[in-house]
């Protein structure tokens, strides 16, 4: 695939703004401030925008054992699609503040559910600015629409399958979105346990994008890649159809798959629950450092 097949640039969208076959979702979202994003669209989006939150929109309510972001039942997202007025002849283009890592959420979902056309605004509202493009304050006037999908459970990870898989000895190649710092287990500015799935690889989201927060080359991206994955013999190509990406919970490992297509490779899977659903259980096993000595939760030194 493309670059056209995944991103589009902003003044390819703005030819496309009176297009009525054509929906654009502004995705802005703020984890410490949930409601900001929404205060920021009102005051000025791209022309015509409707707006997802990914709290209520983009996830389903948080239970004790789900991680921070779980994903949303399949007739409510496709009743949160036919409120927005996109049906399955429409092209959707998402974008946030600029890197995607919100944005790509909605990107993936709409694929999980079988939606046809989605793309990303490359570099998102920072690009469009730097184009010096307009934005307006008015919500759009949207004429719901009923959407019927069916969403791939091939797509997506289980805790259940993590588990299983690293019991049997046969562990999940799973490659971590989060900051090495994160990784590794020296801060954990969000979840209660620092560290990684024992065994897992990381490619922090960001090291993905150039300085203006737009995507790398897929020749650049292949090879980001590639160093995450290790020497063939680390993840034989055979084991790489079991791939799948994860975060900690389950937003910019969205992200990280749209990179994966962006390189030329097979879409991962996504482990939904990610991080912050793995440490729900005090007794599954965690590692930290750059190598991943295993460690529980609660024992000495953790």
């Amino acid at each position: 695939m493309a670059y056209q097949d995944f991103l589009l640039r902003p003044r390819e969208l703005h030819e496309h703004l009176r297009d009525d076959a054509w929906r654009v979702v502004d995705c802005r979202f703020d984890l410490a401030n949930p409601e900001k994003g929404y205060s920021e669209y009102v005051a000025g989006h791209i022309p015509g925008a409707v707006y997802a939150h990914l709290d209520r929109d983009l996830a389903a309510p948080v239970t004790e054992e789900t991680g921070r972001h779980p994903l949303p039942d399949p007739q409510a997202f496709a009743l949160t699609l036919g409120r927005l007025g996109i049906n399955r002849d429409t092209r959707v283009v998402a974008y946030d503040h600029a890197s995607g890592a919100i944005a790509s959420r909605l990107w993936w979902l709409l694929r999980w559910i079988g939606h046809p056309s989605v793309r990303l605004l490359d570099g998102g509202l920072a690009a469009w600015r730097r184009a010096e493009l307009p934005l307006e304050a008015a919500v759009p006037d949207v004429e719901p629409t009923r959407y019927v999908g069916k969403p791939d459970p091939g797509m997506v990870v289980t805790t259940k399958d993590v588990e299983e898989a690293l019991g049997a000895g046969d562990p999940l190649p799973l490659v971590d979105a989060r900051e090495a710092a994160r990784f590794e287990g020296r801060s954990e500015p969000i979840d209660p346990v620092a560290g990684h799935i024992p065994g897992a690889r990381n490619l922090p989201f960001s090291s993905t994008l150039t300085p203006e927060a737009e995507w790398r080359s897929p020749a650049e991206l292949l090879e980001a890649w590639e160093r995450a994955l290790g020497p063939p013999h680390d993840v034989p190509q055979g084991d790489r159809s079991r791939l799948a990406v994860m975060c900690g919970s389950g937003v910019t490992a969205c992200h990280l798959a749209l990179s994966a297509g962006l390189a030329g490779r097979p879409l991962p899977r996504l482990y939904a629950g990610s991080w912050s659903e793995w440490v729900r259980d005090p007794h599954r096993p965690v590692a930290t450092g750059q190598a991943g000595e295993g460690k529980e939760p609660g024992a000495e030194g953790s």
